[in-house]
């Protein structure tokens, strides 16, 4: 059964990270945060957190750990390099949150069942960008042994509104390159008919009035629409990182059979190039209208 009082690791204190153990906290979760620049972890004392000095300290007495970091290279580091997996209390549950691909999350599942079958590994990608984390809203592909679910649940549904559990360790990576190929999809047609329409002498605002509430624009679509128009590109979902998870699809689907995501990759690499990676997805419009 899960417990009353689930304890709670954070690793990882990137946009999304700081969100999920924001959510945490004011669902009453107690939680231990840790980053590699420390003075990124350290407001969190102020909001009821523990703060710790390395990945092993945050994990020795918690019944869940977060990572949340960029790549399977990042994971691999604080679970080995800098000693979480081993201080990992036994009986934990290690829930793996950001997206690292389908062979970095076998790769890591492998090594526990090698050197820590006594911790239940998790396979769970998030879906959502930074106001939906900040709103513990996200959608959750969770993957992993029945046994974790109740396990996790408190967090889960402190950090999201929609847990989806869809299969072994892997299938949530798999969920989510699929889920990502989407939503690239959908962020490179924003681009493409708002530049248009910019070139066409069409001003944001009409399109958006054409459009909104019509079966063409989500809701999704439709914000993004409203920040072009009032020209904010702050990152929700920094195009450096969409990048990544393009490429990791990719990697398993293959350039020459699936050449229009190909396409976009390439138009996306020669974008980030150009200094733009930070900025959200959205600033593939700012680059095509010229």
């Amino acid at each position: 059964m899960a417990k009353a009082t689930t304890r709670l690791a954070v690793l990882g204190l990137g946009t999304m990270g700081r969100a999920m153990a924001g959510s945490a906290l004011r669902a009453g979760i107690p939680t231990v945060v840790w980053n590699r620049d420390n003075a990124v972890a350290r407001p969190f004392a102020e909001r009821g957190a523990k703060v710790a000095l390395t990945a092993a300290d945050a994990v020795l007495e918690v019944d869940v750990a977060i990572t949340m970091v960029t790549d399977g290279q990042a994971v691999m580091s604080i679970a080995l390099d800098l000693g979480m997996l081993e201080a990992l209390p036994t009986g934990a549950v290690w829930a793996q949150m950001g997206t690292i691909g389908i062979e970095a999350t076998e790769t890591i599942a492998s090594m526990l069942v090698e050197r820590r079958p006594d911790v239940v590994f998790i396979d769970a990608p998030v879906s959502g960008s930074k106001v939906p984390a900040e709103q513990g809203k996200l959608t959750i592909f969770a993957s992993g042994p029945d046994e974790a679910q109740q396990r996790v649940e408190l967090v889960f549904a402190a950090i999201g509104d929609r847990t989806l559990w869809v299969g072994p360790v892997g299938t949530g990576s798999r969920m989510k390159l699929v889920n990502n190929t989407l939503l690239a999809f959908g962020a490179e047609g924003v681009a493409n008919s708002l530049a248009l329409a910019h070139r066409l002498g069409l001003e944001t605002r009409q399109v958006l009035d054409a459009f909104e509430g019509g079966p063409l624009m989500s809701p999704w679509e439709a914000g993004k629409f409203r920040r072009i128009e009032t020209g904010d590109f702050s990152p929700e979902f920094p195009l450096a990182l969409a990048l990544k998870d393009v490429h990791l699809a990719l990697d398993h689907a293959g350039s020459e059979r699936f050449a229009v995501l190909a396409a976009l990759a390439q138009e996306w690499e020669q974008i980030v190039e150009q200094g733009f990676g930070d900025e959200d997805v959205t600033v593939v419009t700012r680059i095509l209208q010229g």
